[in-house]
């Protein structure tokens, strides 16, 4: 068996803990690739670029956040992916720091389980031709530098939803509900449920709201305008410019990411400490 290492080279402590992970694996004999920029950065191993991964690997460990992990699931297909946390809690992230020797010996061992997360693919096309583009987390197009207040228009399977006066649109997974659709007033959802939220940034209308649905419909999306160009983003990233009355069409990946489990994670304790829910009560004790 053969790890992907990719590690988020910003964070000082997820390379010393890279560096602690290569001189184990070093000592077992067990073959890794370090991402080319993750290579670069700690300067020993073998390394290739991040598109090869796949094919020259097993299993994806992914050190550093939630930011770090959503970069390697890009690239991890159907391969399975130890999350470590290095810094601040994640909701993604499996595995604290102190557990990465753990988790990998778990998976050598084929003694471990995978949770399954959908993801979204974002359908749009360019000069007659279809591109496709996936993202875990959520598919958001935004007014971007546009001056004036644009118009989205949606539909579910091609009927029509509405039309919102707003800054943008999100449409996120269970996985990302906790993301941005969260902060733009999105509601959290479990995982693996089998829904999607679509919820508007900053809506000029009081009674525009987020609304969850099943996560078999089509969504296309168009934003009417006069003119400009409007960022397409998929996970943070930005993937096109769209133009005025062109769709983007978003539904459920084939793919799905495949994280390795950590059975001692209570996800009902981890929106507590991550939200600070109760902290209030606890204080009063």
């Amino acid at each position: 068996m053969k790890f992907a290492i990719v590690v988020n080279t910003e964070r000082k402590e997820a390379v010393l803990l890279a560096k602690e992970l290569i001189s184990w694996l070093d000592r077992k004999g067990i073959g890794y690739v370090l991402e080319s920029l993750s290579g670069e950065k700690l300067g020993t191993g073998p390394s290739a670029k991040i598109d090869d991964l796949n094919r020259l690997c097993d299993v994806f460990v992914s050190l550093g956040g939630d930011g770090t992990l959503l970069f390697t699931s890009h690239y991890s297909a159907t391969k399975p992916v130890i999350g470590i946390n290095v810094g601040h809690l994640g909701f993604l992230t499996e595995f604290s720091k102190d557990e990465i020797i753990s988790a990998v010996e778990m998976v050598l061992a084929g003694n471990y389980s995978i949770h399954n997360r959908t993801q979204l693919e974002a359908i749009t096309v360019i000069n007659g031709r279809e591109h496709r583009l996936r993202a875990l987390n959520d598919v958001v197009i935004e007014k971007g530098a546009y001056p004036r207040i644009p118009t989205f228009v949606i539909r579910l399977d091609g009927e029509l939803l509405g039309s919102y006066r707003a800054d943008g649109i999100i449409i996120a997974t269970s996985t990302g509900s906790t993301a941005y659709s969260m902060s733009a007033g999105g509601p959290i959802i479990a995982p693996k449920s089998c829904v999607f939220v679509i919820t508007p940034i900053c809506p000029h209308m009081l009674t525009v709201r987020p609304i969850v649905i099943s996560d078999d419909k089509i969504i296309e999306v168009s934003v009417d305008a006069q003119a400009g160009e409007f960022p397409l983003n998929c996970d943070g990233r930005i993937t096109k410019m769209l133009l005025p009355q062109e769709s983007v069409t978003v539904r459920k990946s084939d793919a799905q990411i495949n994280l390795v489990a950590n059975e001692n994670r209570d996800y009902c304790e981890i929106l507590r400490t991550k939200l600070l829910w109760g902290r209030e009560h606890d204080s009063r004790q």
